[in-house]
């Protein structure tokens, strides 16, 4: 059993693979007479391609259980994809750099507190992995014609463990 390493999700981390999106570091901006604060261009929304458009979707993730399998990736070769989560729970990412899958590239990551992601065109990703409970997110991605999901089989499962989540959090 391959298990893979899961590593608390930072900017400089995630950087081959798209933005994380948090309010640490971000540019900040008082707007509304100096009752509102904007944390400005949190993410690049790469969804323009073929005619495409920015669609604003809710997804309900159900959660799942460790040890869990990595079977599969997938990809939006014309779009970007962010995930912006309702709460503060922790969720896991699998990623794989755009290109080729290779299975010693691919990495795993989980959230800490209020971190989104947006997954850059073309980049390799496992769908949504909530845990604990259902999992609310506000999701930015493409709408418009033309193929824009493709799914790979991993060639061997990599799995993800209690263990190593339990070491990323520590």
């Amino acid at each position: 059993m391959t298990t893979l390493l899961i590593e608390p999700l930072t900017r400089t981390a995630f950087a081959p693979f798209g933005d994380v999106i948090e309010l640490a570091g971000a540019r900040q901006i008082p707007i509304n007479l100096g009752t509102t604060m904007r944390y400005h261009d949190l993410a690049h929304v790469d969804v323009t391609d073929e005619g495409g458009r920015p669609l604003v979707n809710l997804f309900r993730g159900q959660p799942r259980t460790l040890p869990f399998e990595v079977t599969m990736l997938e990809r939006h070769p014309l779009g970007s994809q962010a995930f912006i989560p309702l709460t503060e729970r922790p969720y896991l990412v699998v990623v794989a750099p755009a290109g080729e899958i290779v299975p010693q590239k691919i990495r795993a990551f989980v959230t800490q507190g209020w971190q989104g992601v947006n997954y850059a065109k073309g980049v390799w990703h496992h769908p949504l992995i909530a845990l604990g409970e259902s999992s609310d997110f506000i999701v930015v991605d493409r709408g418009g014609e033309g193929h824009n999901c493709d799914e790979q089989t991993l060639p061997e499962s990599l799995w993800l463990t209690e263990q190593a989540l339990r070491e990323a959090m520590a």
